[in-house]
């Protein structure tokens, strides 16, 4: 009966995450929550279940243990929980330190003011091709900086440029799809193409060959309608930058460059790094934020001024948003119980049954992803299928390379779809209305031409 209810509990849990704002129960506080919960109840009511059904986990448990079958089962089931807990917190942690280093590396960059630079070069007032600019601005950056950190970036900077509201709505709107777009084609995109990624699912290569013009399609389509939003003629009011801003104004423009070039190399060397030394992404992307510890500890120790301490790094922590960082944690772990459990084995089957056609199963994961949390989809759907030796389910098969287009673009569906959209509602204030009527059909149309470009070449 307890066992029967994980699913239940899960499925509820990822339905309140997604009304976070109608609830008012921070999604972080539910994802924790039914993590315990979960593990909870299968330490309890899980020995039943733990004796009919004998799988890798236990086979090495016996061979750690030379005295396992010996033991009672309940003994048995004790090993294989903490066998089961650790290792499974073990695989989280380290896309949690990928996720807490690259939320560093993008504080430390912004509070210099190293993204002032990118907003100063472009030259360009008209709205049309502001729109188009910032659009593929965050479409690159998104596969450098993840989606979720870039929209924060390019919203601040469409804000210098971009005075009206409603024309800063539909520059936000589009930057949603724009980062989505991006993400889905880079393994450091989205905590979804990073999980498939470090998973072994996915190699860059392979991603980055097979996406590349999908994701652009997604961008592209919606982003032609959008254009014709704004007049030919139309010319933006903007703000010039503050000059009189104490802590920028005493840092070398040079060292505001140095920061900006070292931030994101720091990101984009990660992928190379694990293809050519083998380094796990989390041990890069430390190393990058290691020389920004560096760099800046030595500039400001000796300097008292005002609000430079602030920008040390140790500062810098305490404005991470840790909250989103337990929230990954949550869903890691929750999803982490059920395989352990082997409820992900027993959906897979089902799934399989009613949809025999892998990339139909991707799609359909795209479409859920537009209201479900696309982390907990692709966490559970690596958890249904094992990496195959071939066929669609092997490393860089197909259903694995399309699946990681499908749940992040399909988090542009609609406003609440991805940690991105929600990002950017929160800062914009746009409404659910407004997105859904104006956007979610672009979208849909940049969902579809793209998954069907992909369907054609491959």
């Amino acid at each position: 009966m307890l066992f029967s209810l994980m699913p239940v509990i899960f499925i509820i849990g990822v339905i309140a995450i997604a009304f976070e704002d109608k609830i008012r129960i921070n999604k972080a506080a539910v994802a924790i929550g039914m993590s315990i919960l979960l593990w909870g109840i299968y330490i309890v009511g899980g020995e039943s279940i733990f004796a009919g059904h004998p799988n890798s986990v236990i086979n090495a448990l016996e061979g750690v243990y030379p005295s396992f079958l010996q033991m009672s089962v309940r003994e048995q089931f004790n090993l294989f929980v903490e066998y089961s807990l650790v290792e499974s917190l073990g695989d989280v942690s380290t896309t949690l330190f990928f996720v807490l280093a690259s939320m560093a590396i993008i504080e430390i960059v912004d509070s210099h003011g190293g993204f002032d630079i990118i907003v100063n070069a472009i030259k360009t007032r008209q709205k049309r091709k502001l729109l188009w600019i910032f659009s593929f601005l965050t479409f690159a950056l998104s596969a450098i900086l993840g989606n979720l950190a870039t929209v924060i970036v390019v919203i601040a900077l469409v804000r210098r440029l971009i005075f009206y509201k409603q024309d800063r709505l539909i520059f936000a709107s589009m930057i949603i799809i724009a980062a989505n777009a991006g993400g889905s084609w880079s393994p450091i995109g989205d905590v979804t193409t990073l999980l498939l990624w470090t998973g072994g699912n996915i190699t860059v290569w392979s991603q980055t060959y097979h996406l590349i013009l999908s994701a652009l399609t997604m961008l592209v389509v919606p982003l032609i309608f959008v254009t014709y939003m704004f007049k030919k003629d139309d010319i933006s009011i903007y703000f010039e930058e503050n000059a009189d801003d104490y802590v920028l104004s005493h840092i070398d423009p040079r060292f505001k460059r140095t920061i900006l070039i070292v931030g994101i190399l720091s990101l984009a060397m990660v992928p190379f790094f694990q293809l050519f030394l083998n380094i796990p992404p989390f041990m890069g992307v430390l190393l990058g934020l290691t020389v920004l510890w560096i760099l800046t500890d030595r500039l400001y120790y000796n300097r008292k001024a005002n609000g430079l301490q602030e920008l040390r790094v140790n500062r810098v922590f305490t404005r991470i948003d840790v909250p989103t960082v337990l929230f990954f944690l949550g869903i890691l772990m929750s999803v982490a119980s059920l395989k352990s459990a082997g409820q992900l084995t027993s959906m897979s089957e089902i799934l399989n049954k009613a949809v025999p056609n892998p990339e139909f199963i991707s799609i359909i994961l795209g479409l859920c992803s537009s209201f479900l949390d696309n982390v907990a989809l692709v966490a559970g759907t690596i958890g249904m299928y094992p990496i195959a030796a071939a066929g669609p389910f092997m490393i860089d098969g197909t259903f694995w390379t399309f699946l990681a287009y499908c749940a992040v673009t399909g988090g542009s569906i609609l406003i609440i779809g991805s940690a991105s959209g929600v990002t950017v509602m929160g800062l914009e204030k746009i409404s659910f209305g407004y997105y859904l009527k104006r956007f979610t059909p672009l979208a849909l149309l940049g969902y579809f031409a793209g998954a069907a470009v992909y369907m054609l070449l491959f």
